[in-house]
């Protein structure tokens, strides 16, 4: 019984003593907890080959040339959280702003700047309110997917240095593409908005 006192006070101490001795080119503690930091998780829509664009969406580009030019600069935005403030303050406020409609499966429309609408007329509207504040039209790109009860849905992507970003009608969290319920189809591609490739 002795023994195995002593011996579990031996191992105790050498846990002890290997912990407090820092290797010889560690940094300062500062810089340990630093590296000690689990960088930010990124992560991006990945594509495949070009897709048919939603057949509404080509009557919007026809009415809205403006909306469907290939923009200029860059495709990926850094973030801070000063940005990331701006996009959960538009995602709420166009949620707030427009009533909730829905166009006839063989009706459908899309439109931005409107009073009620759906899932593309809100992200739309998105869209156009990041470009008037500066934002690249290269990072704002309307995806479609499908909602767990298997309903189309299209929403609003920002390609940021924190990953592509879902702005969604459906709630006021701006969240990272893979922490949405959505199962992907399709998105605008970053050089040309009237492109769309498969998701």
């Amino acid at each position: 019984m002795l023994v195995r006192k002593i011996s579990a006070i031996a191992a105790l101490s050498v846990a002890l003593v290997t912990t407090a001795v820092a290797p010889v080119d560690a940094g300062p503690v500062a810089g340990m907890t630093r590296s000690l930091r689990t960088a930010p998780q990124t992560s991006f829509i990945k594509t495949s080959r070009n897709t048919l664009a939603p057949f509404a969406f080509i009557r919007f580009c026809r009415d809205n040339q403006s909306d469907c030019q290939a923009g200029d600069g860059p495709s990926l935005v850094e973030v801070g959280q000063a940005q990331r403030r701006e996009l959960a303050l538009i995602n709420a406020s166009v949620n707030r702003a427009i009533k909730p409609t829905y166009d006839a499966a063989d009706d459908d429309e899309w439109a931005a700047d409107v009073t009620s609408g759906d899932c593309e007329d809100y992200a739309l509207t998105k869209r156009r309110q990041l470009v008037a504040r500066g934002w690249p039209s290269r990072s704002l790109r309307i995806a479609v997917g499908k909602t767990p009860q298997g309903e189309g849905h299209a929403v609003l992507v920002v390609k940021t240095s924190q990953g592509d970003l879902v702005l969604d009608n459906r709630t006021n969290s701006v969240r990272p593409y893979n922490q949405t319920d959505l199962r992907w189809e399709k998105i605008q591609s970053q050089d040309n908005p009237r492109l769309w490739l498969e998701i």
